[in-house]
């Protein structure tokens, strides 16, 4: 059964491009295919895409430089990054540059298309918030998706939004990293890698670094909490 959702695959392997490209149309996606980051940036100015696949090792244009002119050009788009890359400092670079996730090849193709599925769900759903979260002299706006601390403004990206939000909701209470991959990412296996520490510590450069009082907090095997002081 067809659906209105669009999707683009930058991939410069054709037998992996292919099989996802195969899967999607199966599942009643729309998917084009670019080999090359030329190719993808063109595609990318052309369609409105529901979602977009990202490897970082691109021919003409790399992966990182198109994330980040697609999140220019376009700052709702998911975009999930696929890459041999494992290293936290590649990771790093693609959430810095408004990346939502990232598969470390080679991948489960269940884990790709469930999450996938994860991201066009969220966006049809569309749900709006109207009440404001305080935690000390941090607001958080879920109307106007805005963060103040101490009155001066702060940009999330919407993962590092909703990171902060579940765990300012939640104040005082240890979250667990199960709890934080279903919720925020809303994955119920473990992904075996360390997304969640490298948004915390996002979050921790954006929301404590420039204050003496630190509101993001570790409880070593338990999980994360937001309070104005660590638990005893």
């Amino acid at each position: 059964m067809e659906n209105n959702y669009r999707i683009l695959i930058a991939e410069d392997e054709p037998k992996l491009s292919q099989v996802i490209q195969e899967e999607l149309i199966r599942q009643g996606y729309q998917a084009d295919v670019a080999y090359d980051g030329a190719v993808a940036e063109k595609l990318f100015s052309q369609h409105p895409y529901s979602i977009v696949l990202l490897d970082i090792n691109l021919p003409y244009k790399n992966g990182l430089a198109l994330c980040k002119e697609f999140r220019q050009q376009n700052s709702k788009v998911p975009i999930i990054m696929l890459t041999a890359l494992g290293e936290l400092q590649d990771k790093v670079d693609a959430f810095s540059l408004g990346a939502d996730d990232y598969i470390v090849k080679p991948f489960h193709f269940d884990e790709l298309f469930a999450r996938i599925k994860v991201f066009l769900k969220r966006a049809e759903s569309g749900t709006i918030e109207t009440d404001k979260i305080v935690v000390a002299d941090l607001v958080i706006d879920m109307n106007n998706k805005t963060v103040t601390r101490n009155e001066k403004n702060i940009n999330l990206t919407a993962k590092e939004f909703a990171l902060l939000v579940l765990l300012s909701r939640n104040k005082g209470k240890v979250i667990p990293k199960q709890e934080i991959m279903q919720k925020v990412w809303d994955l119920s296996f473990d992904t075996g890698t360390n997304t969640i520490e490298v948004y915390i510590s996002f979050l921790r450069n954006k929301i404590d670094k420039p204050y003496e009082t630190k509101l993001i907090h570790t409880k070593p095997g338990f999980g994360y909490y937001v309070r104005e002081a660590p638990l005893s």
